[in-house]
């Protein structure tokens, strides 16, 4: 699924493409073809990946960009999330928000940008079976210990956080097929196609790279819209910063809709899209 998404995502612009071929030119990598990159990298870096190599690093004046830069423009995708060193989790921190890193040392100091879509992948507890009935065999405390390394400032900069059921053993052996990765490419296209219309000589591309300035002037909310979203903030305990990652997950749901303006019921889609920074996870 998350290699299905760099599919479905619309080529790199010229500006982008620019971008993410000098970080792959820097970090001495090659694309196999000729010119700037035009497919939107994917990249899956290994749970074990030290922070330097996420981040990037090196020594004296040869700092290279790590994964987080690699994957500007296009995909990382963080498997087994909760297993992962939970130094390395918060080290996402300043990239998932700023877009950048900045990477220091005693006689260097060299911003890399980091426009990333994470896409991170975790079991629910230890053993992998809790929410689906009795089979989970692990304990409140053992569940809340290993939920315990997405701490909550990673989890307001996740926008979209999702419960995967197992899929039907009916649906394998039938091969029950959706909606068509062409019909959700189209409808991806058409969708980024009005943000770069929107955003177009800010210097960004997407709806997620908006700063809070641009909010008031981009995604302006209706008195119903504001009603709707501080009910559901206040219902949900949710924080300052997944306010405004909820309006941000509403503009985009309205692009896809092909709505020119935010309604309530693109802000109450987007905050069901947040699952784990709600109160009480466990007990859901």
């Amino acid at each position: 699924m998350a290699k299905a998404v760099a599919g479905i995502l619309p080529p790199m612009t010229r500006e982008e493409s620019a971008v993410t071929s000098k970080i792959w030119s820097v970090a001495g990598k090659t694309t196999g073809q000729l010119g700037l990159m035009r497919r939107r990298p994917f990249r899956a870096p290994h749970i074990s990946a030290s922070k330097a190599a996420i981040l990037g690093g090196g020594s004296g004046e040869n700092i290279l960009p790590g994964e987080v830069s690699l994957a500007s423009g296009g995909v990382l995708f963080a498997d087994e999330f909760c297993e992962a060193p939970k130094s390395t989790l918060e080290a996402l921190r300043g990239p998932l928000e700023d877009r950048k890193v900045t990477i220091s040392r005693l006689k260097a100091k060299i911003v890399y940008p980091a426009s990333f879509m994470l896409i991170a992948a975790s079991n629910p507890c230890p053993c992998g079976y809790y929410g689906e009935g009795d089979r989970c065999t692990c304990s409140v405390g053992q569940r809340a210990a290993y939920l315990s390394k997405l701490s909550g400032p990673i989890m307001d900069r996740i926008d979209i956080q999702l419960w995967i059921h197992p899929v039907e053993t009916s649906a394998l052996i039938q091969n029950r097929k959706g909606e068509p990765s062409a019909a959700i490419a189209e409808r991806v296209r058409k969708a980024r196609d009005l943000q770069l219309e929107r955003f177009r000589g800010t210097g960004i591309f997407t709806n997620a790279e908006m700063s809070s300035k641009m909010l008031e002037r981009f995604c302006p909310l209706s008195d119903d819209c504001k009603a709707t979203l501080e009910r559901i903030i206040d219902r949900l305990g949710l924080s300052a910063r997944a306010y405004t990652r909820i309006i941000k997950i509403a503009r985009t749901i309205a692009d896809l809709a092909g709505q020119p303006d935010i309604l309530p019921a693109h802000l109450a889609e987007a905050a069901g899209y947040r699952f784990l920074d709600r109160r009480n996870i466990l007990d859901l």
